[in-house]
């Protein structure tokens, strides 16, 4: 029988991605795309909310827009860019998410345009909307035998 590579989740695992996800500003999110049955996946611009969930600003037009709308089951991954060396040593966070569009979504814009100033020439405009990427569970391969299966709980997200 072989040994399971997963370690027991500590409390640095929890305090790494947590960092992770707030100095988050990108990330990749894979969505169902339910017209042609395969993966899709967009980098896309993404920080935290107050409470810590994962918010991003998306388009209405975007392919993964509209398959969020049809299956809000995703996934994101969180790199964290090492200086140099070997980019699969760094550290990367994987979570699975349920995304659902933010209706009000006050005191967002002000937060968003802070961490993304570029977005003000996009972020008005009808199509866009926020999106709460809630954490479903997550694993945070923290470099070599070092992997570690997270909760919502261990994200400090309820």
């Amino acid at each position: 029988m072989t040994k399971d590579p997963i370690r027991t989740t500590t409390d640095d695992a929890r305090d790494k991605a947590l960092q992770m996800l707030a100095a988050m500003r990108h990330a990749v999110l894979a969505v169902n795309d339910a017209a042609t049955g395969h993966p899709h996946l967009s980098k896309i611009a993404c920080q935290i909310d107050p409470s810590g969930s994962p918010i991003a600003l998306l388009s209405g037009l975007a392919v993964h827009s509209r398959a969020l709308s049809a299956d809000p089951r995703a996934a994101l991954l969180v790199e964290t860019q090492g200086g140099k060396g070997d980019p699969m040593t760094w550290p990367r966070l994987s979570l699975q998410v349920k995304a659902a569009m933010i209706d009000d979504a006050a005191g967002l814009r002000a937060r968003w345009l802070e961490a993304h100033p570029k977005a003000a020439a996009f972020i008005d405009l009808p199509d866009f909307r926020f999106w709460r990427l809630a954490p479903q569970s997550g694993f945070l391969n923290a470099g070599f035998g070092a992997a570690f299966r997270l909760t919502p709980a261990d994200l400090d997200i309820a």
